[in-house]
Order: structure tokens, then sequence, then C-alpha cells
């Protein structure tokens, strides 16, 4: 009989089959999952260059976790795909779904939010890498630095975040990961969103949090 670490851990590996990465862990949003990766990276006040057009939690999540936002001009008024957060090894890879994609020694971040995107999850994403000490430890602190276990069986000693995905919507993705696949296995492609964002360099809430 499966029970809820059992879904979730499922569903993760679909993921990895599907992305090419060597482990996925999925949180209950993309933002939350930048922001881990940041926080495993320790930017502490470290200049973090991204985008100017982007989704306005990606400089959030660089100032929540100790770090100084950058803004690069952008031609036009969308971004397409994936991009670096230079020079960390995280990537916002929220446009971006599609067989093999994952970069080695890179932290990608996915979602699953929104009506745009291709996984369509209603809420949701998730962290590839190749690093597995990043792998344990991202496992451990989305779900409050506990282990996969009842919390009055573990030994608490890490602190972390109620960050982790509902067992239901794992259940959901695993239902949803078939249409990504065509009928004789083989993985289907799926060509980078292009979507328009606001230029976040205006906006004084960003660049006074540097000072």
């Amino acid at each position: 009989m499966k029970n809820v670490y059992d879904i979730t851990n499922e569903f993760e590996k679909r993921l990895a089959d599907y992305t090419g990465a060597p482990y996925v862990v999925t949180v209950d949003n993309q933002s939350n999952a930048l922001f881990l990766s940041l926080m495993y990276e320790k930017i502490v006040g470290q200049e973090i260059t991204i985008p100017a057009r982007t989704y306005p939690s990606v400089p959030c999540e660089i100032i929540h976790a100790g770090g100084k936002v950058k803004f690069k001009p952008v031609t036009g008024n969308t971004i397409k795909g994936a991009y670096q957060l230079q020079p960390t090894n995280v990537w916002d890879s929220a446009l971006s779904f599609t067989a093999d994609m994952y970069k080695s020694g890179t932290h990608m971040c996915i979602s699953f939010t929104g009506p745009y995107k291709h996984f369509k999850l209603s809420k949701g994403g998730a962290i590839l890498t190749d690093k597995l000490e990043a792998y344990h430890w991202f496992k451990r602190v989305r779900y409050s630095g506990r282990r996969e276990c009842s919390y009055h069986d573990d030994n608490f000693d890490l602190l972390g975040w109620n960050f982790y995905m509902m067992p239901e919507l794992a259940a959901k993705g695993l239902l949803l990961m078939n249409q990504f696949y065509n009928m004789d296995g083989t993985k289907k492609h799926q060509e980078d969103l292009e979507l328009p964002y606001p230029d976040l360099s205006k906006f004084e809430v960003y660049t006074k949090a540097n000072r």
C-alpha cells in the first residue's frame, strides 16, 4: 500500500525521467523552488543579475535569500524559455518544460502554476538537480526540516520551511505526465514559452532593498 511519500516520490521520478535530471524535488510553487535553490547557493551579500522583464517573485526571492538584485536590460517586452540567475547555478525555467531539458551542474526551477504553462497542474513547482547533497537538503528543508516519517518518530536537527507539494497534487501530476509521451513511449518536445512582463527595474521597491 502506497503512502503519501511514495506518491510524491513516484511523481518526482517520472519528472526526472522526462526532463533528464538525475534528481527532482517538488515544492508548492516555483517561487519557493527559486528561494530554496538560492539559499543552498548561499548568496548573502552577492549581486544577482536577472532580466529586467521577469515575474515579480524572482527579485523578491533573491532579496529574501539575502542577495542583491541587478537588472539586465531586455530588448522588447517579453522573455522566452529559461535563464540563469547569474552568477549562480540557479535557472528560472518557469517558461520551459520539455524532454531532456536538464542542464548539467544546475538547479533548474520549473513551474506548474498558471494557464499558460505546458504542465497545467494548477499549482506547484520543482527543482531539477544533479547534486546528491543538494537533493537531500531540498527534500528535507521543503518539509520543515523533517524526514519522511511521522513527526513523532523524527529526530529534529534541521530548520526548514513549509514548502512541500500536497500529495493530492502529486497524484494528479502522475496522471498528467502521460500527455508528454507519444503512443510508442517516446518523449514529446514542447517549445519554450514566451510571455510579456513589466520592466521591474523601474520599481524602487527592489532597488531600495539593495541598500
